[in-house]
Parts: C-alpha cells; structure tokens; sequence
C-alpha cells in the first residue's frame, strides 16, 4: 500500500511540475511580447535595433552582410524554412502521417494550432503595422508589416508543436532532447536569419519567438487536456 501512495505522489509531482512549467512559460513569453511591444510602440528600442542591423553588415557597407559570400544564399534558405509554403508542406506532410495513423484528434489539433497561430500572427502585424528596417538593402523579398516577425512566430509555433508532440512519441529521453533540440535549433535559426536579411528588427525577432512559444505551449496544454478526455490520442 505505501508503494502505491508513493508512486501515485511521483505521478501527480511528476505531472504537476510540467503542468506548473508549462504555465511558467505562458507567463513569462506573454510579458516579454507585452514589454517589447510597449518599448517598440514608444520608440525605445530604436537605436538598439539599428545598431545590431548595421553590426550584422560590412563597416562602411550596408549592401554587403558580414560573413563570406555564400552566407546570404545560406541565410535565404534557412529563413524559407519559416515561410508559409514550407510550414504549409511541414504541416501537411505531419498531417497525413497522423492521418494513415489513424489519430485523427492529433491531427485536427496540429491543423487548428498552425492555422489559429497564423491567424493570430497576422492578426498581431495588421495591429502594430510596422514600417520593415530601411536601414540596409533587404537581401529577401517582403509583403507584411514588420512586427512580429511572422517567420519567427510561425516557426516557433509549428517546430515547437511537432517537436514536442513527436517527443511525446519518443521513450527514450535522449531522443526526447534531441527532438525538442532541432526544433529549437529551427526556430531560432529562422530568427536570426531575418535580421541577417536586414528584413527585420531583432525586437521584431524576439517578440515572434515569445508569441510563437505562448501559442504552442498553449495548444500542448489543450492537447494534454484533450487527451485526458479522450478526444485526442495517447501517445503509445
């Protein structure tokens, strides 16, 4: 009998702490994107983002970015794995795995967090609409406004969610980290890309990650959620 009361603390300790972590991480990526907001609405961080633009460039020449002469090419096509076609193909692709595994929960769970999280992302760049860097060339083809940065967001909220829906799949821990890594390693490259492009500001950056991981990690808590109600599958 104390066995069993043991191993049922371990579990609800065990489930509570990721469960309190995860509330964490809504709290604190939610007040980063409100304070960086605040600052960007005020102009504060103006002097801050152009001076790590122009550091990223040759002194004396904003055409031409740091690095060898490949790194631009390099850069265009890192920073497509944040686009929307690529997510679009990603999620698609993750879509019909689920689909001939017959999880169909988990598959309308991954299709309505990609497209709520667009939505929302749009939704957050018609809001603030702001004017794209004009302080050096832009070295990859832009149509929205500026803030946040929608590749950045977009990439945190699909790379997240697949990372950590697919280390739930995993039983080995290594495994587990080495998933939830790449997608990590994904998004933040996708970030850093665009401020290397010159198509955007680092706060722009910084508030796309913030927003992304608040949306993922909010569509993991409704999918723990609905997996206890048995609307979205275990994984096995």
């Amino acid at each position: 009998m104390a066995t069993r009361h043991l191993e049922l603390i371990l579990w609800l300790a065990r489930h509570q702490l990721g469960l309190l972590l995860s509330l964490l991480a809504i709290a604190v990526a939610g007040w980063v994107f409100l304070e960086i907001a605040d600052e960007v609405i005020e102009g504060d961080t103006k002097a801050a983002d152009e001076a790590i633009i122009l550091w990223l460039r040759e002194p004396g020449n904003p055409h031409d970015p740091i690095g060898p002469h490949w790194m631009a090419e390099f850069a265009r096509d890192i920073t497509a794995l944040g686009g929307t076609g690529v997510l679009v193909l990603v999620t698609a692709a993750v879509a019909g795995y689920l689909w001939l595994d017959r999880r169909f929960g988990a598959l309308w769970l991954v299709v309505l967090a990609t497209l709520s999280g667009t939505a929302l992302a749009y939704g957050l760049k018609s809001t603030f609409n702001r004017p794209r860097p004009e302080l050096v060339p832009h070295l990859a083809e832009t149509f929205t406004s500026s803030f946040p940065s929608g590749h950045s967001m977009l990439s945190a909220v699909v790379y997240l969610t697949l990372g950590a829906l697919l280390a739930q799949l995993a039983r080995a821990k290594r495994l587990k980290a080495y998933v939830l890594s790449v997608a990590v390693l994904l998004t933040g490259l996708v970030g850093f890309t665009r401020v290397y492009l010159g198509v955007h500001y680092p706060t722009d950056v910084v508030a796309g990650w913030s927003a992304g991981l608040f949306w993922a990690v909010v569509c993991l808590l409704i999918a723990r959620y609905l997996q206890r109600r048995g609307a979205v599958e275990e994984p096995e």
